[in-house]
């Protein structure tokens, strides 16, 4: 995925759909481009988990 803007991002996500792709699977994957990147925004700032620390919350 390019650094572009957000209708760039969208485009190509959309772009990348089937033809025969619904709207459903199109939202389905602007929610996980959009989620992706909040993640990878948190990570940025130093808001992450280690994988000892999820694999703990996960185990519990």
């Amino acid at each position: 995925m390019s650094n572009g803007s957000a209708k760039q991002k969208v485009l190509e996500v959309i772009e990348k759909l089937p033809a025969d792709a619904t709207l459903e699977d199109a939202i389905e994957r602007l929610v996980l481009l959009a989620k992706t990147e909040r993640g990878l925004a948190e990570l940025d700032a130093g808001q992450g988990v280690d994988h000892a620390e999820a694999k703990r919350r996960l185990l519990r």
